[in-house]
């Protein structure tokens, strides 16, 4: 029966990936469980599961005394221990072996469900730590089903199941099974029950780190991305900077034959980008942040908030402002400023 019984455990491990050590911890402390309920006024039950030696063995321990035993769960007189043990003695302790069968099905029903439970606390702590690592980042993910209802889609990330609800999608996207994506780590969830990544394709971390995985300049630290604004599905305004003066930061992020930011576009499902040089001269900032609208002038305004004006041609001021005043919205956010745009001319029809 030990045989068959490790033969078993080793099996759970294999299908767990648990290893057998931590396996054997667990269900020992489920045989205890169950042990102790069949013999609830005893303190002492020892376990040995050693399969190395195919030995399989519980037992309650009883301290050894020669009056009559006050708690007979935990006592046992002299004369009884020693038909166990001819070398039992007063004030020692003798092992009485139990009979496994004698759990019942109760008891083992106990055990198998403390091993469950054991089992699914030890996945989830493994998963968390494997979501741990990407965390922020940027990852593949295959769809592997759109429900037809919700449009929300079920992705496959390293063998793992996630959820890209539709409003984390990028607006006008269509997903379908197979397609292969850039997703964005937001977080992971759930941690002291079954882990999941929260993942999003809108935020403007996603386009950071596909920039990041495009431009080498931008990984390693040669180019720095200022600030990001972004109307997902739109159109996308990145801030970006060189340290070094020999590297033009913008064309770095373009690359040649604008292979790397067609790849980024490309991903985005055609959202269009537009690539600023950063300055700290605030008045030069604004108005390259207003591409691709022509700037005549930024005057920077004595406020308490920051705020300033523009003055734009007046075949540029729809440009400047955009459809629904799109353009205007992405500036304000990648500047940081209020941007109030006037024509040039306001009389001119």
């Amino acid at each position: 029966m030990n045989n068959e019984f490790f033969a078993a455990l080793e099996l759970l491990a294999k299908e767990n990936n648990i290893e057998t050590e931590q396996l054997i911890e667990n269900i020992k402390q489920g045989i205890l469980k169950a042990a102790k309920r069949d013999y609830p006024d005893s303190e002492n039950i020892g376990i040995e599961i050693n399969p190395e030696k195919g030995k399989f063995d519980v037992r309650i321990i009883k301290t050894v005394v020669d009056t009559i035993p006050e708690n007979p769960g935990n006592e046992i007189h002299i004369d009884e221990a020693k038909t166990i043990s001819k070398r039992a003695r007063v004030g020692g302790t003798v092992e009485i072996k139990i009979d496994t069968k004698k759990f019942g099905r109760v008891a083992a029903q106990s055990a198998k469900q403390s091993i469950k439970q054991d089992i699914k606390s030890h996945e989830s702590a493994r998963l968390a730590a494997q979501f741990d690592s990407k965390k922020q980042e940027c990852v593949s993910a295959v769809v592997t089903k759109v429900e037809p209802s919700t449009l929300n889609a079920i992705v496959t990330i390293d063998k793992n199941e996630a959820y890209l609800v539709r409003s984390e999608q990028i607006p006008g996207e269509v997903l379908k099974a197979g397609d292969i994506i850039k997703v964005y780590v937001q977080d992971v969830v759930n941690l002291t029950k079954k882990p999941a990544l929260k993942i999003t394709r809108t935020r403007n971390e996603l386009v950071a780190k596909l920039f990041e995985l495009e431009v080498p300049e931008i990984y390693d630290g040669t180019v720095e991305i200022k600030s990001i604004s972004r109307e997902a599905g739109a159109r996308t305004k990145i801030a970006v900077y060189s340290r070094d003066k020999n590297v033009d930061a913008v064309g770095a992020c373009i690359g040649p034959k604008h292979s790397r930011i067609s790849s980024i576009v490309e991903e985005l499902k055609g959202e269009k980008i537009d690539i600023i040089p950063y300055s700290e001269d605030d008045a030069e900032f604004i108005a390259k942040a207003l591409s691709p609208a022509e700037v005549l002038r930024v005057d920077i305004l004595e406020d308490e908030v920051k705020s300033c004006k523009v003055i734009v041609p007046n075949n540029q001021l729809s440009l400047a402002i955009g459809n629904k005043g799109q353009n205007a919205k992405l500036a304000h956010r990648l500047t940081g400023y209020k941007i109030d745009i006037l024509p040039e001319n306001p009389t001119d029809n």
